[in-house]
This record gives structure tokens, sequence and C-alpha cells, in this order.
């Protein structure tokens, strides 16, 4: 048996001995110098590990934990700055294979933990704030409470897998479930409020507060409020379910049901479905059934307006035949992106009706269903999964995300044709599906993704949906050989890539405030007035933008610091309902609500947002550009914009992702400012 183990010896026996060695460690590191600290973390970080793998080890580390930072632990990390610590990153930070990072991840928490008793007096982070850090970071990794490590976690992080338990259950311990519940709940509603594709990890944070809410040892007190409209939208969504008796029940409830009782339950369903964007297995059962009960009922379960009723009527066996293949209770999100399909009309667009009878019939590769089985297991028939990732896409175009890769152009590129061409999207899944290689063009010349070298990612992404997870790999080779092909023009080769990658509605036109050489801003004034002219509605007479148009903003942290160039899409530029002009984009990052620093944190609802946009004001978003394209055909007179209003954009700028990249002029113009 292991000595790390909580159980492997009695705490008096194990535990005093290990926090000598730790307060001896400790002491080494403190009385190092800086440049001779690193030297001596490995044996703290080591001794650490061992301690908190031991009942009331936890405990033990949280009572240090001053003297831990004293001794200069966080020294020169990001650790050491607990007041911009992003709770959302402690989910990859506790998985990680590497034993530093999750024990030093540990340490932090504990770190807060002390500071949000009260035991601690932190320079840069308020008892408050710790605290509210916490019950996020307990929210988001709720499930570790709750579940012993998957065969993954064992085979990255071995017996390391329990310490983020252990520690989870220390924090739960001292701050409370009621508090991390209602936190969850709060996430849960913000991540939903943006639709997205992917939305099994919400489901198992809703599990999650479903098995709290049942466990007679845990005291959720008056928190969980907002719990059962979640909990019912999975599990019960109507009365002929709520006690979540199985499909193999509620199926047997259905036949019994007459005409008016079926309607109530379809009005139910889709109730339930809108105001989540969740859908239940039982809905899939629900709807399976009333296919043989009229297309009144069908377009009832679906919550279908009149458009999207009429669309069902013209287009009634493909949507038929769209149900039988694609809506199981394995594949229930296939009915919110089918009745969303139906809702935006474009079924109506000559092409598109034709493509997904293609899509039904369509032979998938080895190579496809492998992808496929790998990502989702046998839950469903892979063309069943692919079907679902189809009317999902299809659907929600804006709900597509990255995952963990750097394929942001791929990502963006998908929710582009699934927003603006959808015929030609579904063109790309039959090749990519189908024949394991997609064609491009590049200026003329043909460019084939099983011919091109690799691509931006590393390692095949996993962590996707359906579509993406076959068709990314393709677009990401291709995206990367265009640019191999520009790479002796000079200047950024976006300028040409953009619009071949994307589409020919990207505008020609390209304005960029980077040298490329240097990395120095260049040129702002005039990159400023451009985007003005071209997207402001004061400034371009009104003008609203007509297709989706690509662009690249600098990425900052909350505390403003530079972190990298980030594909987005600019969709509308529009008054909010406070009449402040708004720019409304899409980031395929997954999670648009963030906080870029200085003041700019992205909105995703509340401020006009449709789902799955996010927004900043005018001058906000501004700041953070580096990139945009215009048709250089349309009027180019530069906006006419006042000096105090270029000044607060530049100023933003300054003070965040543009603080290294002033020039010796420029920093003598912002010194005299």
């Amino acid at each position: 048996m292991d000595n790390d183990t909580p159980t492997s010896t009695p705490v008096g026996d194990r535990l005093p001995g290990l926090l000598e060695k730790l307060d001896s460690a400790t002491q080494a590191l403190a009385n190092a110098p800086d440049f001779a600290k690193p030297g001596k973390l490995g044996r703290v970080l080591d001794i650490a590990r061992r301690v908190m793998l031991q009942e009331g080890g936890c405990a033990a580390v949280e009572e240090r934990a001053e003297i831990l930072e004293e001794a200069g632990l966080y020294l020169g990390s990001d650790w050491a700055t607990p007041h911009i610590l992003v709770p959302s990153l402690t989910t990859h930070s506790l998985k990680s294979p590497d034993m530093a990072t999750v024990v030093i991840e540990a340490l932090s928490e504990l770190r807060l933990l002390a500071v949000a008793r009260g035991d601690y007096t932190h320079p840069l982070i308020s008892q408050e704030q710790a605290h509210h850090y916490l019950t996020q970071v307990m929210a988001m990794n709720l499930s570790l409470l709750f579940s012993g490590p998957s065969e993954a976690e064992r085979e990255t992080q071995g017996r390391l897998a329990q310490l983020p338990r252990l520690l989870l259950q220390h924090l739960a311990s001292r701050i409370g479930y009621e508090h991390v519940i209602d936190r969850l709940i709060e996430e849960i509603w913000r991540i939903l409020h943006q639709r997205p594709i992917q939305v099994d990890s919400v489901k198992q944070m809703i599990t999650q507060i479903a098995i709290c809410q049942v466990d007679p040892e845990i005291d959720l007190g008056t928190s969980g409020q907002g719990a059962d409209r979640l909990v019912s939208s999975l599990y019960g969504p109507t009365q002929t379910c709520r006690e979540d008796p199985g499909v193999a029940v509620f199926a047997e409830r259905l036949r019994g049901m007459d005409g008016q009782a079926l309607q109530m339950e379809a009005t139910g369903f889709a109730r339930a479905m809108h105001d989540t964007g969740l859908v239940s297995p039982y809905h899939a059962i629900l709807l399976r059934h009333l296919m043989d009960h009229g297309d009144y009922l069908v377009a009832e379960a679906l919550g279908l307006s009149s458009t999207g009723r009429d669309c069902l009527l013209c287009y009634r066996e493909l949507v038929m035949a769209l149900i039988r293949e694609a809506v199981h209770p394995t594949t229930p999100q296939s009915a919110y992106g089918m009745a969303l399909m139906l809702e935006r009309g474009i079924l109506y667009q000559p092409a598109v009706a034709p493509s997904l009878w293609r899509q039904l019939a369509l032979p998938l590769s080895q190579w496809s269903r492998d992808r496929l089985q790998m990502a989702y297991g046998d839950v469903a028939t892979p063309r069943a999964l692919l079907l679902e990732g189809v009317l999902c896409m299809l659907g929600q175009p804006l709900g597509v995300g990255q995952g963990n890769n750097p394929t942001c152009q791929s990502a963006r590129a998908l929710s582009m044709w699934g927003f603006n061409d959808p015929d030609y999207l579904l063109q790309m899944v039959a090749w990519a599906a189908r024949d394991d290689e997609i064609i491009m063009h590049f200026e003329g010349q043909p460019i084939s993704s099983r011919e091109s070298l690799s691509g931006v990612a590393t390692e095949l992404p996993m962590d996707l949906d359906a579509v993406s997870l076959l068709v990314v790999p393709h677009l990401d080779r291709i995206y990367a050989e265009m640019g191999r092909r520009c790479v002796d023009r000079g200047g950024d080769p976006h300028r040409w890539v953009n619009p071949e990658f994307h589409g020919w509605w990207s505008g020609r036109g390209f304005r960029i405030n980077v040298d490329v050489e240097t990395g120095l801003l260049v040129d702002l004034e005039d990159f400023l007035r451009h985007f003005y002219a071209s997207y402001h509605p004061y400034y371009n007479g009104n003008q609203p933008l007509i297709h989706p148009q690509p662009a690249g903003i600098a990425v900052t942290d909350s505390a403003a610091r530079f972190i990298g160039w980030h594909a987005i899409t600019i969709l509308r530029v529009a008054l909010d309902p406070e009449d402040y002009m708004r720019v409304y984009f899409f980031n395929p990052n997954n999670d648009s609500g963030q906080d870029w620093g200085d003041g700019v944190t992205v909105s995703t609802s509340g401020n006009g947002e449709r789902f799955g946009e996010g927004s900043l004001p005018f001058e906000q978003f501004a700041s953070r550009l580096y990139i945009f394209h215009h048709d250089p055909l349309e009027r180019g007179e530069l906006a006419d914009i006042s000096t105090e209003e270029l000044e607060r954009v530049i100023d933003h700028m300054r003070r965040s992702w543009g603080a290294q990249r002033l020039s010796g002029e420029q920093l003598q113009a912002t010194s005299g400012a």
C-alpha cells in the first residue's frame, strides 16, 4: 500500500514527522536568497504533497499558509498575485499531470481559505474576495467532491488524483455547501445564457446539484432556491415524469394519453427547452411518439413560432426523417438544434434541404466513426452523434467552441458558415466525414487537408462538438498551409488568408495597428478613424453590417496584461437598451464572459445580446482590436472622431496590451499627454 495515502498509517504516527520536515524545508526556502529559491522549492512541494494526502494534512497546511507565502513559495509565479487569479483555470491546474502545478494550486487555495476565514490578513486580497473566489473554485470543481478519479485522471495523475479531492472536501467542510450551490447555480445560468452547443459539463453540474439536494448529510440551508428549474429541465420537465421514472415508464405513460394530455406534455417540454437551452431525454421519447399524432403536436413540442411551423410543414418529410435518425434519449440536444434551425428558416435556401437529405444517407469513413466513438463512447451510433452535431450547429451557429485548443480560426469559420452559408458548412461536413479530406482554394490553387503539413494544433483536438471533431483537424491544416504560402510576402498573412479561408464576404480591405516585424504599435489614430468610419453607424452613414466580418483582438487578463492574439467575428454594431453604442461579436473561446482588465468586461446578457453574442461598448472594443477587414470600395473617409474619444481609446491601449509596444516617440507623446 502506498505510504502517501490517507489510510496508510495512523495520524499520530505519520503526520507529525512530515510536518517537522515541512517546517524545516520551509525555513530553508525562507533563508535562501531569491536566485536560489527555485532550488529549494521542489523539496517543499514534495513534502507538502505528502502532508496533504494525510488525514488532517490540509488543515495543517492551512495553518502554515502565511509562513509558506512569506518564505517565497509563490515568488515569480501567477500565484503571487491572488487578486487576479481566474477560478475557471483551476479545473486545468488541479487535473494537471505535473505534480508541482497540482500542489502549488492546492497550496494557493488553502492560503486563500486562511484569508477567507480571517486567519491571514493578505495585502493583495480581502477576506470577502477570497471567500468569493473559493466558492467559485468549488462550484467549478464540484464533481471532484462526488466522484473518484476517472480512467484518464488515473492514467495522467496516478495517486496524485486524490489530492484535489481531499483539498475540495476540506474546503467544503470549512466554507459550507450552501455558498457553493448558489454560486454554482449562478454560473450555470451564466453559461446557459450563451447557449453553447456543448452542454455536457453543464448537465454534470446540474446532476451534482441534484445529488446534493437528496443527500441527507449535506445541509443546504436556504441556498439552492433556483435549482429546481435546472434539475427539472433534465429529469422532470412535466408532471408525467416529475419523479424521473425512466424513459421506458415514461413511454408507457405516453401510450395511454389522449390528444389534450399530449398537447400539455408538448407545451411543457417546449417551455423547459427554450427556457434553459437544455433538452431532457424524456423530450426525445415524446417527439418520437408524437410523429404518429400529427404535425401540430410535433411543432408544439419543438416550441415553434409561425415561421418554424411553416418551415416544418413545407419540409415535413425531411423533418420527420431527421427526428427518426437524430433525436434519441442519448442525443436529445438535436431537438433544440432542430427547433432553432426551423426558426431560422434556412431550409428555404435551395441547397440546404438537399444537403440535409445527403447528410441523412452519408456513409461515414472508418476514421470518422472511430473519432466519434473515441470522443463520445458508444452512447449512440456515430451517425446519430454527427446528425445531432449538424442540427445544433445549424440552429446555434454562435454556440460553437474551440475547446482547449489553439484552433480559434477553424471554430470561427464553422460558426461563420453555419450563420451565413449553411449549405457550404454541410458540404465541408460531407467531405470530412465521408472522404477524410477537404480541398479549399487559395488564390486559385487547391489545398488538400490530406497533403498539407501539420496545423496550429499539435494534437488532434477531442473536447469538441461532433461536427468540429471531424472538420476542425482538416481546416486547421489548410489554414496553416495558407499561412505558409504567405510567409515571404511581408506584413500580416491574415490580409490574404482570411478572405480565402472564411468566404467571399470577408472584406478585402485590411487594417492592422501592429508592425509585424517589431511588434510595436503603428498608425493608431488612422487605424481607429478607419475602424469608426467602417463600423460605427454614426460615422458610416448609418450602414448596418451586412455580413459578419473576421477580426483580431489582443486578449488581456484581468490585470490588463497581454495574453495573446485571438480570432473573433464582428456580428453587428448597435445601440444597447441604455443607448450606448456597442459592438456585438462572436468569441469561439467557449465562454465569452471575460474580464480583460482596466474596466473592460465582456457582457453576454443584459445589454441587448442575442444568444451566443458577447459585447463591449464601442470604445472598449476598439481598444482591444488590432486587425479588421473592410470593403475597400465602400466610402473610405476617415471618421471625424473627437480628440477626447480618440484619446480615451488609445489610453485603454496604453494601459493594457499596448504598454510594451510603444516606440520611443510614442512614449514621449504619452508622457506629454
